[in-house]
């Protein structure tokens, strides 16, 4: 079965290479000429001059646009935003694609949410001008970039006309230019987990060190936040499920999430996910490859390589949400994934989860679940994905630090999670 199928072929849609790399000339392009123009703008007007109040801002608006896992990471950040400043009405700004993940975790009224679509260039302009308008509007007192230099939230919080504006700055350090322009700069900090950057940000707008936020205190570990279901709903989604692929029903479901998304340099070789896959399948589990639409093929090709493969589904694209993938996870006795949203995703259950890392490193990106495991070797060259770089890595595609992760040892490590977190055998809920 293998020899007859190219395992080595990465199936990854064209317009997925196209958007960041359009995204990137955009960003640098548009971007360093707009952040300079701003700079000179606040410079002349002098706000950057004007010092800040102590004083607890009333309305504070976040900025994390991009990415579904970085919201989940972000979590602790507005809670530290809530016991610091009870009285604060705490707005948001992020892709519309990524509304359903911050309606999950409930850290924001939905009325103070503003989306902005990024599925074509006259969407985001369009949505774009209503953002700011409606920032303008609002009148907030401060704004949080949570980004890693990205330069579109730079701008936006720049004309956000909020006094206060707290983001990351590369101060003496190489890196991406972003303007002059952040009155609460936070040293970005590349040995630091996110969570606690994210908290730092919050603690920067009573901070008056430099840089900002030398003041707090954190947590060494933060508890990840809880999916909480409808009555029923589980058993429901799990019932569908079951009605829907017969063949997973009375066995324990292990699923598989082999895509790397935008960044294919993320994903474990598509091969070694066969190689456990069949294992899997031996020892009598069920094998769930998931994924988004666009991943079908690829979850098709890792499907048709397994020689069991009426007890391997094809579930890419089937989850309807992040909800329903969520209730999916209740019926999982595991999760192996590349670093990405499911393995975030799936710390807000009990699933345990295996993730692989390489171009990005657990100590800035770990999920704070105590049922996940990590898997990075720390080769010469990894991390090679940093905010320094705009995630653009100089690998040649050959990512030995995800290729020498070895399937012997994921299954052993496998196994044993399976053993621990059902050893009884089937899911109470299958």
């Amino acid at each position: 079965m293998l020899s007859n199928y190219n395992i080595g072929t990465r199936i990854k849609p064209a317009y997925a290479r196209m958007d960041i790399r359009f995204q990137r000339m955009v960003d640098r392009w548009v971007g360093i000429p707009a952040c300079a123009a701003l700079s000179i703008w606040h410079y002349g007007v002098g706000f950057i001059f004007r010092p800040i109040e102590t004083i607890a801002p009333k309305r504070i608006l976040v900025i994390l646009l991009s990415e579904m896992g970085s919201l989940v990471l972000a979590e602790p950040m507005f809670r530290r935003l809530q016991d610091r400043f009870p009285n604060a009405e705490i707005h948001m700004m992020l892709f519309a694609r990524n509304r359903q993940l911050l309606d999950l975790l409930g850290v924001v009224k939905k009325e103070n949410v503003k989306t902005i679509r990024d599925d074509s260039l006259a969407h985001l302009l369009y949505d774009l001008a209503k953002a700011i308008w409606w920032m303008r509007t609002n009148k907030f007192d401060a704004v949080l970039d949570c980004e890693l230099f990205s330069r579109i939230s730079a701008i936006l919080s720049g004309i956000s006309g909020a006094r206060r504006r707290a983001g990351f700055h590369r101060h003496t350090q190489e890196g991406l230019y972003r303007g002059s322009f952040i009155n609460s700069p936070v040293a970005y900090n590349p040995y630091r987990h996110l969570s606690h950057q994210l908290v730092t940000l919050a603690d920067s707008l009573q901070s008056h060190t430099v840089p900002r936020g030398k003041d707090g205190s954190l947590a060494a570990k933060f508890s990840p936040p809880i999916f909480h279901p409808a009555p029923g709903e589980i058993e429901s989604e799990i019932a569908k499920l079951h009605h829907d692929h017969p063949a997973l029903a009375g066995k324990k479901l292990v699923l598989l999430y082999p895509s790397g998304g935008l960044l294919s340099i993320r994903a474990w070789p598509l091969q070694h996910y066969v190689e456990v896959a069949e294992q899997l399948l031996q020892d009598g589990c069920a094998v769930g490859v998931i994924g988004m639409p666009e991943d079908r093929p690829l979850a098709e090709q890792l499907r048709f390589a397994c020689s069991d493969n009426a007890n391997c589904v094809n579930l890419a694209g089937y989850t309807r949400s992040v909800r329903h993938l969520m209730c999916l996870f209740h019926r999982a006795s595991l999760l192996i994934t590349n670093d990405g949203g499911p393995g975030q995703f799936a710390a807000m259950t009990s699933m345990p989860s295996i993730v692989f890392f390489g171009p990005e490193t657990p100590t800035l990106y770990a999920s704070w679940s105590p049922n996940s495991h990590a898997f990075y070797l720390h080769l010469p060259c990894s991390p090679c994905l940093t905010a320094y770089n705009h995630r653009n890595s100089p690998c040649d595609g050959d990512n030995q630090c995800l290729k020498r992760i070895l399937p012997a040892e994921v299954l052993a490590k496998a196994r044993e999670m399976i053993a621990v977190s059902h050893p009884s055998g089937v899911h109470a809920n299958a």
